[in-house]
C-alpha cells in the first residue's frame, strides 16, 4: 500500500490536522483554570459549573460513533473543516454569553466541534502513514495535542487576569474560525495517486450493522475499556476539577495550581513519544504498560483520598504527574483498535473506542460536582476527599472492566492462531491466566 516510511505530503498533512487537534484541547481545557472565573461570571455553584464540563463532554462523548462513520463515510477532510467552524463559533458564543444558559448552548456546540477531531485525525494517520508507524505517530499527536492543554494553563490564566474573559476568548475562536480555510485547502483523505476505497454504505440499518460488527471484535471492547480506565481521571483533573481542588482543599494560589497543571501536561508531552517508539518496536508490551499505570493510579489515589489535612507541594505534584500518564497510555487503547478491524472500519472502531474515556469523564465531572454540593457544610479539604471517592469508583470499574476484556481479546487471538491465522501480536501463553479462554470462536478482526 505504501513505503516503510512516510512521505513528505504525509506529514504536511498531519501538521495540518495537529494544529487542529490543539487548538481542540485548549478549547476543552479552558475551564480547567477559568472555571473559577466562570462560576463568578454566571453566578453558579459547583454543581452547575460541572455540568459545562459535562455537557461538553457528554457532547463529545455521543458524537464519537457519529463521528467515526462520518469519517467513514465522507472523509476526514471535510469532518475536520467542519470542526473548525463549529469550535470557533462556540468559543466565540462563549465569549460574548452573560448568562448560564447561552454558556451552556456554547459549551455544547465546543463539544460537538471538538468531537470530529481526534477521531479523524487517526483516520489520516491511518492512511497516509505506514502501520509500523502508527502507534508513533498517535502517540506523538497525543502528546502535541497536551500543547493546546498546557496554553491552557498557565498563559490562559495570565490573559484572563489582563484582558478578561471576552478578548481572551473571541480570539480564539476567531483564529480558530479562520483556520478552517487552510483546512480545507491542505487535507487530503489519501495519499496521492491512491485509489479511492469506497465508503461504508450509508443507509441506518447498515450503519448500525457497522456498529455492531465492530463491538463484535474481542480488540474493541478491550480497546474501550483501556480508553475508558486511563483517561478519565487526568482528565477530571485537567478538565475542570484540578485547580478548585487544589485551591480549595489544598490552599495553593490559582497560578500555583495551574503550574502543578502545567507540569502534569508537560509530563504526559515528555512520556507519549517515549512509549510510542516502545510499543511500536514491542507490541506485546501494550497491555502490560496499561496494567502499570492502572497500579500506579489506585496507589495515588490512595495517597490523595487517605492522606489527612493538606498535602505537601512534592507529594501533589509528584501525584499529579503520575496521574497525567494516563493521557499518553490512553494511546495505546487506538493501536490496539487499529490492529484487530480494517482499514474500511477503522474510523468506526476508534469512535467507538474513544466514547470510553469521554463516557467516564462526563459521569465523573458530573459525580464530583453534585456530591460536593451535597457536602458544602463541610470543610472542603473534607467535601473533596468525599467526592473524589467517585473517581476512585470509576478506577475501579475500569479496571475490572479492561481484566475481563484482556482476558477474552486473549483467546480470541490464540484460537485464532490454533485455526492457523496471522494474528496482529503473537502472545505467550499463561496456563493460570488464560485456563478457560472465552469465547474461542470471537473474531480477531472484523471482517474486511
Amino acid at each position: 500500500m505504501r513505503a516503510d516510511v512516510a512521505t513528505r505530503q504525509a506529514w504536511l498533512v498531519w501538521t495540518t490536522a495537529v494544529i487542529i487537534y490543539v487548538a481542540a484541547v485548549f478549547h476543552r481545557s479552558s475551564l480547567g483554570v477559568a472555571g473559577i472565573a466562570a462560576a463568578q461570571r454566571f453566578g453558579v455553584g459547583p454543581a452547575a459549573l460541572g455540568t459545562l464540563t459535562v455537557l461538553q463532554a457528554l457532547v463529545y462523548a455521543a458524537m464519537q460513533v457519529p463521528t467515526g462513520l462520518l469519517v467513514d463515510r465522507f472523509g476526514p477532510r471535510r469532518v475536520l473543516t467542519v470542526s473548525c467552524v463549529l469550535m470557533g463559533f462556540g468559543q466565540l458564543a462563549f465569549a460574548i454569553a452573560d448568562s448560564y444558559a447561552l454558556g451552556l448552548a456554547a459549551r455544547a456546540v465546543l463539544g460537538l466541534g471538538d468531537a470530529l477531531t481526534f477521531v479523524s485525525i487517526l483516520r489520516l494517520v491511518a492512511a497516509h502513514f505506514p502501520a509500523r508507524q502508527y502507534a508513533v505517530v498517535v502517540t506523538i499527536t497525543a502528546a502535541l495535542g497536551a500543547i493546546g492543554n498546557l496554553a491552557a494553563t498557565v498563559p490562559l490564566t495570565l490573559l484572563l487576569e489582563s484582558v478578561g474573559w471576552t478578548a481572551t476568548f473571541l480570539a480564539a475562536g476567531v483564529g480558530t474560525a479562520v483556520y478552517s480555510g487552510l483546512a480545507m485547502a491542505r487535507l487530503r483523505d489519501r495519499p496521492a495517486g491512491e485509489p479511492a476505497r469506497p465508503g461504508v454504505a450509508d443507509g441506518p440499518a447498515r450503519l448500525l450493522s457497522g456498529v455492531r460488527s465492530v463491538w463484535r471484535v474481542p480488540g474493541t471492547r478491550l480497546s474501550f475499556w483501556v480508553h475508558f480506565s486511563t483517561m478519565f481521571a487526568p482528565s477530571v483533573l485537567g478538565l475542570l476539577w484540578g485547580v478548585p481542588y487544589l485551591v480549595g482543599a489544598q490552599g495553593l494560589s490559582e497560578r500555583a495550581a495551574s503550574s502543578v497543571l502545567a507540569l502534569t501536561v508537560i509530563v504526559a508531552m515528555i512520556a507519549g513519544p517515549a512509549l510510542g517508539a516502545l510499543i511500536s518496536r514491542r507490541p506485546e508490551w501494550r497491555m502490560p504498560l496499561v496494567v502499570g499505570y492502572l497500579g500506579i493510579a489506585v496507589c495515588v489515589w490512595a495517597v490523595l483520598l487517605g492522606w489527612s489535612g493538606p498535602l505537601p507541594s512534592a507529594v501533589l505534584f509528584v501525584a499529579f504527574g503520575l496521574l497525567s500518564l494516563g493521557m499518553p497510555v490512553s494511546a495505546i487503547a487506538f493501536a490496539i483498535v487499529r490492529d484487530y478491524n480494517s482499514l474500511r472500519r477503522v474510523g468506526t472502531a476508534t469512535g467507538v473506542v474513544n466514547v470510553g474515556g469521554f463516557c467516564a469523564t462526563t459521569l465523573a465531572c458530573l459525580g464530583v460536582g453534585v456530591v460536593l454540593d451535597q457536602f458544602s457544610a463541610l470543610p472542603q479539604v473534607t467535601a473533596f476527599r468525599i467526592a473524589l471517592l467517585v473517581v476512585a469508583g470509576m478506577l475501579v470499574l475500569g479496571i475490572w472492566r479492561t481484566a475481563v476484556w484482556w482476558r477474552r481479546a486473549r483467546a480470541a487471538v490464540f484460537a485464532a492462531e490454533a485455526r492457523g491465522e496471522l494474528v496482529p501480536v503473537r502472545l505467550r501463553y499463561r496456563r493460570r491466566w488464560d485456563a478457560q479462554p472465552v469465547p474461542v470462536a470471537a473474531p480477531v478482526a472484523a471482517a474486511a
